[in-house]
Parts: structure tokens; C-alpha cells; sequence
């Protein structure tokens, strides 16, 4: 006979779509075989059934033909003749009747108990496991979901515990009754041939027996195929319960080797986190919002193919596409009190997807798993090889070279420095390296060991020394539809209003802001130290360029977190090979103790906006120097008569608007600016 089709035992842990999918083909299987195996029965019953019916007439007849004499027949009922051959009839027809007898309990024993019990025990057994799993599973999803909601706020030792007991014995309950669901479901495959084929046998026994009374010709020709039938049944047998002896024997090793598995946050010394990988397959919680302030949670089976990020609900055949994650952006998000959360977000920053991981080694091999991708490692040859020198290189990235010029020779950022008094164009000539840049240390442009800064300190919990700020400038909220209230703010004044939507790596203290090789420099040791310390939180905020200052505002309160004065900006430059990667560095004073200036590096990851952004402070400070210099004009009377006044306007405007149309922005009347 051919092989028999098999349930995989030994996935029913990781409980895939595609498992499920599998299972269910077994189960519309058991129903048609089911199905099919009541029709069998019932017409079996109808062969049993008047196969006792013709028992029992055979026996009345045989009955009423020896009752025939003593029947008085008006006419004709002393006949000797009829009388003798009714009672010889009625001889054969009792044995005939005997013979029906034997065979109607042949085909009781043979034909009906094996399809019986295969309908009542068998099929039932089936049902029924079929339930206690659809209840396994649905407790299992139960219980997740309220270890999902588990606050890291507000822990609970009891109430964790509470809930990680809950989820292991749902879980194990779950897997252990999907083991013999499965083991129920392959023993049916054999069990259904069998099902068919022994009644058949049976009947056909049966009827051979009855027949040999009378023709042995019949059982000659039958027998041969019926020895046949028999040994193939005894072999399908055999070899049932050879499989049923394996699969007994699987169930219980996959018991004891998955049992620390059952946990839905296994320990990480028994289970490292793989920081290599290029594919990566499980469920995670996908965030959907249903509301302008509401949200909802929806559980599903997700898998990287490539550079895609594919999605796949339980039971369906193939999976959907979320987003493509070449040269997407992963970090760590905190949403609605909830642990393991990280936000996707694609190259051009129209798509983002926010997901919450099982476990912490699920939340850290998904981030690292999406980085590598993004990195596009996997179309290489062997992908986890170049994945793990990636990242030993970043964790040799915190040692300094001995060779600054070797260090920056496959690392040259475009470079944005001080903007040079007559600069006309936002796309103007850039830095060069200058002669003594090699000889310049790392010590003179970083001091070792200096602190770096990787989240944004509020100015109301800690003022940026020499961010100087009027009376109620502090976390004041600007108004995102334009419109002026009863005070004016410092911005409105300004001909420059551009808006970028950025991301906060870090910052640190620098001991030089004379090359922009500080930027650099600050640039590798942020991204080093975040893939060491594994940081992968970035603070999203809205970065407003002007010409008094840099804002840093938050995208949903409209609170200024951060504002940078735009004469102390004192250096900008971008990276040539990475484009969303710049930075800036800020010139402060100390306070009144201590008078020494200090200069911080700030780094900003942007949506491919790099350039864009250095232009814009380029261009601001380029306003605002022109804007000084009418200022000193008009402020010593330099000019005399109205007429060469309103000519340096125009003069002034025109130049600044031939500027300000290279970045983009719009011109305001030249007046306001002016006067």
C-alpha cells in the first residue's frame, strides 16, 4: 500500500500557521472519512438487518411448512404426497434457515463490531480531542494575552507569578494535547483502511462460510483473494502498531526537552540571544489603532523573507506583506504600559509598524535581526558570517585606532562648518580637510572617557548650560495651526521656518569645535556604544530651524524640549555615505562658578534629510548675518537719505531670497525682516 500522510509531532510547540494549516487538511480529512464511514454503516446495518430479517422468514417458512398437515383443508387436505414434500422443503429450508442464522452472526461479529466500534470509540475519540484542543488552545491564547498585559510599571511579584504559572500550564496543556491530537489523527489514516477493509472481510468470510454448504466451487474462487485481503490487513496492522510504539516514544523525549520551553520568558543563560541572524519567524502583538486615541492588539504569526517583513493570521495558506524593511529604521518604543514593544519604520518614513515581542530574547533578536536586514547582509553569500563581523566591528569600534587618517578614509561625511560671510547658495563649497588633520588625536578632539548622554533632558528638569530662557519660554506649546495668540512668539519674527523630522542618538562634551572631524568622531563612538550597551531606543521629536535658534519640539504635545541659540552653533556636518546621520556642535558658557566654554556634539539620525538639514542652519545663519549687518548699518546712520536706505533693502531681500529659494522655503515680505 502506499506511504501514509503524517502530522509533524515534533512542530506542535511552536504551533505555526503552517502547522495549523497542515491540521487543518487533517481534520476536513477525518470529516469526510467520517462522514463517509456513517454511510458505510448504515448500509452495512441494512445487509445485517435483512440478512436477520431472511433468518427469521426462512425460519417461519421452514416452520409453517411442517405445520402444513395439520392443516384441515376443506378439499384436499389428506395429501400424503404434499404433505411428505412440504416436510422434505421444509427440512432443507430449516437448515437453509440455521445456515441464514450462522451467518447473521458472522456478519455480527465480523462485519458490524469492527465498523461499529470504529464509528463509536474511534471517530468519537477523534471529536473529542478535537475539543479539548480547541479549549487548550484558546486558554493558551488566554493566557498570553494577559501576560502580554503585565505592566513593567507597576510588577506585582505575586501576580507575575500568578500569570507565568498560568501561561506555563496552558502552555503545556496545549502542547501535550496537540501531541495526541496529532498522534490521533496519523493513527487514523491507518485505522480508516482498516475500518473499510475488515467489515468487508468479515462480510465476505461470512458469506463464504454460508456458501460452502452448498457450492465449494464458490469458495474456491474467492478464497485466493480473500487469503490476500486478510494478510494485507495483518500488515497494515503490524505496521500501525509499530508507528504507534514511535509516536508514543516522540511524545514522550519532545515532553522533556521542551519543558523549559513552556516559559514564556526562558532563562537567557540557558537560551543566548542570537544577535546573527538574517531570518527570523514567530508571533509578536501587532499595534492597530482603531481610534484617534484608541488602540488594539492582534496576535500573529510574522517572518522575514528576504527583505520583506511578511505577516501570516493562524489557519491561512501564505502570509501578507507588512513593509519592506531595506534601509528601515528598528528601535525600542514604549506603548500603552506594555514590555518588548519596537517601532518599524520603512526608508521613506511614510510606514511604521510598532510590535511587542513575547520575550526579551525574542524583542532583542527581532531589533538585531531587522537591522542586519536593513543592512541588506542578507543577499550575500553567507549572510550570518558578514552579519557577526558587523557587528564585532562595532564592538571593536570602541577602541580607538591608532591612525586617525586610516580610520576616516572610508568614513568622509559631507561637511556643513561656519558659513563664510558672502555665502549666496545653501549648496555652496564644503569643508576640505585641512593639511594638519592628520596630525590631530583622538584625545585632542574627545576626551576618553567622557559620559555620553543618549535620551533628551527636559529644559524643566535640567537647563543646557548657556540655553539661556526668558520668563515662560519653558516648555511653552507652539501652536500647530499657525494662529497668533494674545503674545507673540520669538519665532514669529523670523523669515525662516523649516521643519525636519528627526531622531536623538546621543550627545557627549568635546575638547575641540575647530574641525569637523569632531562630528565624526562623535558619530562612532555614539553608534559604537549604543550597539555595545544595546540600545536601541531613539527619541523621535520635530527639529525647527529659524533664524534666532534650533528647536527640538515634541511631535504630540508641541512642548519645546530643547532650544539651541543659533550663534552658538558653531559646527554642523553630515555623513556622506549614511545620509540620515548629522550633527551639530553647540558652544556654551559655564555658569556664574565656573566661566570656561564648553562645546557639546549633539547626533540626529533624520528620514534621508541629512544634507537638507545643514543646509537649512547654513542658510540661517547666513540670514542672520546679513540681517546684523543691516542692523549695524541702519544702527550708525551710515545711510543718510530714504532712497539709499530702501535700495540696501531691496539689495538685502534679493540676496536672501536667491538663498532661501535653494533650500526651499518661502520668502517673507522683506520689510518685516528689515526694519
Amino acid at each position: 500500500m502506499p506511504g501514509i500522510d503524517k502530522l509533524p509531532i515534533e512542530e506542535t510547540l511552536e504551533d505555526s500557521p503552517q502547522t495549523r494549516s497542515l491540521l487543518g487538511v487533517f481534520e476536513e480529512d477525518a470529516a469526510a472519512i467520517s462522514n463517509y464511514v456513517n454511510q458505510l454503516f448504515q448500509a452495512m446495518h441494512r445487509v445485517y438487518d435483512a440478512q436477520n430479517e431472511l433468518s427469521a422468514a426462512t425460519h417461519l417458512t421452514s416452520k409453517l411448512l411442517k405445520e402444513y398437515e395439520k392443516q384441515h383443508f376443506p378439499l384436499g387436505g389428506d395429501d400424503e404426497i404434499m404433505n411428505s414434500t412440504l416436510q422434505q422443503f421444509a427440512k432443507v429450508i430449516d437448515e437453509l434457515s440455521s445456515c441464514h442464522a450462522v451467518l447473521s452472526t458472522q456478519l455480527a461479529d465480523a462485519m458490524m463490531f469492527p465498523i461499529t466500534q470504529f464509528k463509536e470509540r474511534d471517530l468519537k475519540e477523534i471529536l473529542t480531542l478535537k475539543e479539548v484542543f480547541q479549549i487548550a488552545s484558546n486558554d493558551h491564547d488566554a493566557a498570553i494575552t494577559r501576560y502580554s498585559r503585565l505592566s513593567k510599571r507597576r510588577e506585582n511579584e505575586k501576580i507575575k507569578a500568578e500569570v507565568t504559572e498560568d501561561v506555563y500550564t496552558s502552555r503545556k496543556k496545549q502542547h501535550q494535547t496537540m501531541m495526541h491530537y496529532f498522534c490521533a489523527l496519523n493513527t487514523l489514516q491507518y485505522k480508516k483502511k482498516i475500518a473499510v477493509l475488515e467489515p468487508l472481510l468479515g462480510y465476505m468470510q461470512a458469506q463464504i462460510s454460508f456458501f460452502k454448504m452448498g457450492s465449494e466451487n464458490l469458495t474456491d474462487q474467492l478464497e485466493e483473494f480473500l487469503t490476500n485481503i486478510g494478510t494485507s490487513v495483518q500488515n497494515v496492522r503490524r505496521e500501525m502498531e509499530c508507528e504507534i510504539e514511535n509516536m508514543q516514544q516522540t511524545i514522550e523525549d519532545l515532553e522533556v526537552a521542551s519543558d523549559p520551553l513552556y516559559l514564556p520568558d526562558p532563562d537567557p543563560t540557558k537560551f543566548p540571544v542570537h544577535r546573527n541572524l538574517t531570518r527570523k519567524a514567530g508571533y509578536l502583538n501587532a499595534r492597530n489603532k482603531t481610534g484617534l486615541v484608541s488602540s488594539s492588539w492582534e496576535r500573529q504569526f510574522y517572518f522575514t523573507q528576504g527583505g520583506n517583513l511578511m505577516s501570516q493570521a493562524r489557519g491561512d495558506v501564505a502570509g501578507g506583506l507588512v513593509m519592506d524593511i531595506d534601509n528601515c529604521s528598528v528601535m525600542a518604543v514604549d506603548c500603552e504600559d506594555r514590555r518588548y514593544c519596537f517601532q518599524i519604520t520603512s526608508f521613506d518614513g511614510k510606514k511604521s509598524s510598532i510590535l511587542q515581542a513575547e520575550s526579551k530574547k525574542d524583542y532583542e533578536e527581532w531589533i538585531c535581526t531587522i537591522n542586519n536586514i536593513s543592512k541588506q547582509i542578507y543577499l550575500s553569500e553567507n549572510p550570518e558570517e558578514i552579519a557577526a563581523r558587523v557587528n564585532q566591528s562595532a564592538l571593536e569600534a570602541v577602541t580607538p585606532s591608532p591612525s586617525f587618517q586610516q580610520r576616516h578614509e572610508s568614513m568622509r561625511p559631507t561637511v556643513q562648518s561656519r558659513p563664510p560671510a558672502a555665502r549666496t547658495s545653501s549648496t555652496g563649497s564644503l569643508g576640505s580637510e585641512s593639511p594638519a588633520l592628520s596630525a590631530l588625536s583622538l584625545d585632542s578632539l574627545v576626551a576618553p572617557d567622557t559620559p555620553i548622554q543618549f535620551d533628551i533632558i527636559s529644559p524643566v528638569s535640567e537647563d543646557l548650560p548657556g540655553q539661556a530662557k526668558s520668563s515662560g519660554q519653558s516648555g511653552r506649546r507652539t501652536n500647530p495651526f499657525g494662529e497668533t495668540g494674545g503674545s507673540k512668539s520669538e519665532t514669529e519674527d523670523s523669515i525662516l521656518h523649516q521643519l525636519f523630522i528627526v531622531r536623538f542618538l546621543g550627545s557627549m562634551e568635546v575638547k575641540s569645535d575647530e574641525s569637523p572631524d569632531v562630528v565624526y568622531e562623535t558619530m562612532r563612538q555614539i553608534l559604537a556604544a549604543r550597539a555595545i550597551h544595546n540600545i536601541f531606543r531613539m527619541t523621535e521629536s520635530h527639529l525647527l530651524v529659524t533664524c534666532d535658534c534650533l528647536k527640538l519640539i515634541d511631535p504630540q504635545t508641541q512642548v519645546t524640549r530643547l532650544r539651541f541659540p543659533l550663534p552658538c552653533v558653531v559646527l554642523y556636518a553630515t555623513h556622506q555615505e549614511n545620509k540620515r546621520l548629522f550633527g551639530f556642535v553647540l558652544r556654551t558658557s559655564g555658569g556664574r562658578a565656573d566661566s570656561r566654554q564648553t562645546s557639546i556634539c549633539y547626533i540626529f539620525e533624520s528620514n534621508n534629510e541629512g544634507e537638507k538639514i545643514c543646509d537649512s542652519v547654513g542658510l540661517a545663519k547666513q540670514i542672520a548675518f546679513h540681517a546684523e549687518l543691516v542692523r549695524i548699518c541702519l544702527g550708525h546712520s551710515i545711510l543718510v537719505n530714504g532712497r539709499e536706505k530702501a535700495y540696501l533693502e531691496s539689495v538685502i531681500f534679493c540676496i536672501l531670497q536667491d538663498a532661501y529659494r535653494c533650500s526651499n522655503a518661502v520668502v517673507e515680505n522683506s520689510k518685516g525682516f528689515v526694519l
